[in-house]
């Protein structure tokens, strides 16, 4: 195991990047995302692992959602609950493979690859067995996750993500092919001084994230390669998996 995944645990993302979450990744989800996600809730109970900053989870409840969340960094609930509507939103701290609220829910979610920040094969099937334990009878398990690209990972190294008059942001990498593990060090460069932002991943293939379905009692019903519903195929980049409990044959 690397030194950045030793030193890295389920709150040091929300650590490391709650003040400056909305600005990167955008106060508000994709709309055709949120379309998606409040027609498999079919108007009942909602519960979002990794909730974050609520960039998903409050515009569903605006929909008139119940929506409950799961969060390993306290600062990222802080964020989530000085929004307006946040305050209504319960939300249980701690690892989304191992925490949960009470009761069961027609909709559970993870979304933006955060599955792979469960950095071992078991920690994230412990996560789909949580998500089961909180699913019920009629409901599903959306996960969205990009689809490993080796040829990519495998040039280590340092590349430019972006650059400005006064600043540059970097990305560095080093991939462990047998681990399936990712090592990310983001380097922001500005007359201020140098921020460096670790992450640890570990990304898994469709047809395995299938299999820790089954461990988990669940079943593939649908994969898309976008939110748009269209087909997936081996070209595309990521997918939108919904698991649900067998259906009797």
């Amino acid at each position: 195991m690397s030194d950045i995944q030793q030193r890295f645990h389920p709150e040091t993302f929300g650590a490391l990047n709650a003040e400056r979450y909305d600005g990167l990744y955008g106060p508000e989800a994709d709309p055709a995302e949120l379309e998606v996600l409040a027609e498999l809730a079919a108007g009942g109970t909602v519960l979002e692992f990794a909730i974050g900053t609520g960039r998903v989870a409050l515009p569903l409840a605006a929909r008139g959602l119940k929506v409950a969340g799961v969060e390993a960094s306290p600062e990222m609930v802080a964020k989530l609950k000085a929004k307006p509507g946040g305050g209504a939103i319960p939300v249980t701290i701690g690892d989304m493979a191992e925490v949960g609220p009470e009761g069961e829910f027609d909709l559970v979610f993870l979304v933006f690859n955060t599955l792979f920040n469960l950095t071992t094969q078991d920690a994230q099937v412990r996560c789909f067995q949580n998500a089961a334990r909180h699913l019920a009878p009629r409901g599903v398990f959306v996960l969205e996750a990009f689809t490993p690209d080796v040829a990519a990972l495998n040039r280590d190294g340092v590349k430019t993500v972006a650059l400005t008059f006064g600043s540059v942001w970097l990305e560095a990498l080093k991939h462990d092919h047998v681990t399936q593990t990712v090592d990310y060090q983001y380097i922001r460069l500005t007359r201020d001084g140098i921020r460096l932002t670790p992450l640890p991943m570990r990304y898994a293939w469709p047809a395995e994230m299938d299999l820790m379905a089954r461990l988990a009692g669940l079943e593939l019903r649908e994969r898309w390669a976008d939110w748009d519903r269209a087909p997936f195929t081996a070209a595309s980049s990521k997918h939108i998996s919904v698991y649900g409990w067998p259906r009797a044959s």
